[in-house]
């Protein structure tokens, strides 16, 4: 389907014929929300100049909105797109996902926070593969009791267990990916899940379209020595 928003993408979900994208860059930012397929938002919600907007996620009737570096969480009513409050946040602002009954948020380390619906956090995930720290954790996906995230910079998805934080699953998604020559910042950044096994929406900074995919774990020798090369030790 073609990609609606403007802007660099920075998180994605979805709600049954709905979703919602969280755009960034300062000046920028906004929250849109679209029928799903379509080109043309039904309600954009834009960030005051001095804020980045980061990943998203549902919880009820709430949408989380992280920011970059300001430190603060945005609190939106989901049906209507108004601001509801605005949370302190002890971290960098990367992905967020809802969980089971709880939250999980990113800022691009191997590190991964489990939280309260409140965002008060509540343990640290260490994310590991073969014993060994996975760099770059980006937008995050709750789908079938498994955090799924983009590692950011490669064409990877990561399964992570959210009691142990062992990466189960790599997949390779560069079949999904867009190619954008001279542009660095164009990037995979932004997955959602829906209701089907394994099916997700896939998109990025600047990406022309959204990609409906079902995953299928890469093979695991290869894969998994390419993304511990280049993201961990």
């Amino acid at each position: 389907m073609a990609h609606p928003g403007r802007g660099f993408t920075q998180g994605l979900i979805a709600d049954g014929e709905t979703v919602w994208e969280s755009t960034g860059l300062y000046g920028q930012s906004a929250l849109c929300r679209y029928p799903l397929g379509s080109a043309q938002a039904e309600r954009r919600a834009a960030l005051p100049a001095d804020l980045f907007g980061e990943g998203i996620c549902r919880s009820g009737d709430i949408i989380w909105q992280l920011t970059w570096r300001e430190r603060v969480a945005l609190r939106w009513d989901a049906g209507t797109l108004e601001l509801t409050g605005r949370v302190p946040y002890n971290r960098e602002g990367w992905g967020i996902c809802a969980a089971d009954g709880y939250l999980v948020t990113s800022d691009g380390t191997s590190e991964l926070v489990r939280r309260d619906l409140d965002l008060t956090p509540q343990a640290v995930i260490h994310v590991r593969s073969a014993g060994r720290r996975v760099l770059g954790l980006n937008d995050l996906a709750w789908s079938a009791g498994t955090i799924w995230a983009n590692v950011a910079g490669t064409h990877y998805l990561a399964g992570i267990d959210p009691d142990s934080g062992e990466v189960t699953d790599i997949v390779d998604a560069r079949p999904a990916a867009e190619r954008h020559l001279g542009d660095p910042q164009a990037i995979m950044n932004g997955i959602a899940a829906l209701p089907g096994p394994g099916e997700f929406l896939l998109t990025g900074k600047g990406w022309r379209w959204i990609r409906h995919v079902r995953l299928k774990p890469a093979r695991e020798g290869s894969a998994r020595r390419n993304l511990l090369a280049g993201l961990s030790h």
